[in-house]
Parts: structure tokens; C-alpha cells; sequence
């Protein structure tokens, strides 16, 4: 059996009487990409504070890259990456420069973050760009360089939240070319979209619907469940029925 990088157990987060997260329980294996869905008031981004260890739930449990999201909040934030959907780098920063940043705050000797700084500008085709203040790249350019720093420390496990808002098609395809060779390295991936085409490069997908898990099964094994032709199609199914309309 492959091992469990994310598992939960009806894990919930109340605000007053709202429950914004209701009993989720799934596990993410290693090496998997998993895509975490839902409409804006589903759930799901409160469900992603909780697993990063930015939110405490108020019951149930999880494990996120074998620790206790309870007790071990510092050791998951330690031991994951994240790319947010508001460009996580420094625009005032050169490409090098936010390299040395992150690679700083992630604990890395600086031989180590010249050689992975070197390293990572030659494998994305920036190293001409790597004096260039981020504020003159292309979003497209900045959005790879955001991940690749995210997995600048080797994390088991990248959290992605929207990471290709905003960008082109052939920019987004380029970009899961880089999620692709990311799992094919044994990194989880847990990322959400609201692109119901990339949900199809997901190995399983979830569907959250008014803070509940509504579906999870790979893409083909839902559409087919649900009798629907498109994963866009699929996913307005369940979404039209929910009672929140923000989160």
C-alpha cells in the first residue's frame, strides 16, 4: 500500500454555528496529484488552511506528511511547499535574489542555495532573466519560478492553491508539465483549480459541495458515475444544488 502523505478523519472547523468544513475523511498517497475542487463557499480553501497548519480544526483528525496537524503545526509548515493563487514572490526582487530569500527562510546553506539557484534558472530558461527584477517577467514566467521555489527545500508534499489563474492556455499546459515531473520525483501534489480541463490531469479529483466531500474517484471512474460527458459538466451537477454562494 502506498504511503499516506494526507489522511483525515471527519475533520470540521465551525465558526460560531457556520461549519465550514462538515467531517471530510480522504488520504492523498506519495507521488499523487490530487485535485481539491468546489465552488467559492464550498469549504475547500478553509479545508486547505486547516492541512497547512494555518487554521485549527475544531474536531476530528489529519495527518499531513506524517504529522499531527494538532500538535505538529510548525513541523508540516517546515515540511511542505506552498504556491498561493496571489503570486507568492517578490515583485521588487530579482528571480535570483527571491531564490536566495526563500532558500534562507527554509533553512539551506548558502552552497546549497547557489547550487539550487544555479540550478533551477538553467532548467526554466531564466538564467539571461536572473538579474530581472520580477516585476518585468511575465506572469507565466513568474508563476514556474513560484513553483519551483515552493519545492526549493525537496518537500514531500506542494500545496498549490490556483496556481495558474490568469495565465494562457499554453502557459497553463506548460506549467502541469512541471507538476508532471514533480510527481514523476515522488512529490505529492495537492492543488485546487477552478479549470475543469486540469482537473482531468488529476490522478483522483474530490468535489466539495457546502463543506462536505460530494465526490472523490479518479476523473474517467466520476464522469462515468455520474453519467456526465465533462469533468465541467460533472461539476456544475453537483455544484448547482449547494446553498452557499461565498465563502
Amino acid at each position: 500500500m502506498a504511503e499516506q502523505v494526507i489522511h483525515t478523519e471527519k475533520l470540521t472547523k465551525r465558526f460560531g454555528n457556520f461549519t465550514a468544513v462538515d467531517e471530510i475523511s480522504f488520504s492523498v498517497s506519495a507521488g499523487e496529484i490530487f485535485g481539491f475542487l468546489g465552488a467559492n463557499g464550498a469549504g475547500k480553501t478553509t479545508a486547505m488552511k486547516m492541512l497547512t497548519g494555518l487554521l485549527a480544526p475544531s474536531s476530528g483528525s489529519a495527518t499531513v506528511a506524517g504529522f499531527d496537524i494538532y500538535r505538529q503545526t510548525e513541523a508540516i509548515k517546515r515540511n511542505i511547499g506552498y504556491m498561493s493563487q496571489r503570486f507568492s514572490l517578490y515583485d521588487d526582487l530579482t528571480a535570483r535574489e527571491n531564490i536566495r530569500f526563500f532558500g534562507g527562510i527554509y533553512g539551506l546553506d548558502n552552497a546549497t542555495i547557489r547550487e539550487k539557484c544555479d540550478r533551477m534558472l538553467h532548467v526554466l530558461d531564466l538564467v539571461k532573466e536572473g538579474n530581472t527584477r520580477l516585476s518585468a517577467l511575465p506572469l507565466g514566467w513568474k508563476q514556474k519560478l513560484a513553483f519551483s521555489v515552493a519545492l526549493l527545500h525537496e518537500p514531500k508534499l506542494v500545496f498549490l492553491d490556483e496556481p495558474t489563474g490568469g495565465v494562457d492556455p499554453v502557459t497553463r499546459r506548460r506549467f502541469w508539465d512541471l507538476i508532471y515531473q514533480a510527481a514523476a520525483n515522488g512529490v505529492t501534489v495537492f492543488v485546487t483549480t477552478h479549470y475543469m480541463d486540469e482537473a482531468e490531469y488529476c490522478d483522483r479529483v474530490s468535489i466539495m459541495v457546502d463543506g462536505k466531500i460530494a465526490a472523490l474517484d479518479t476523473p474517467e471512474e466520476l464522469k462515468r458515475t455520474f453519467g456526465s460527458a465533462t469533468m465541467n459538466e460533472l461539476f456544475i451537477q453537483l455544484a448547482r444544488p449547494a446553498k452557499r454562494s461565498g465563502q
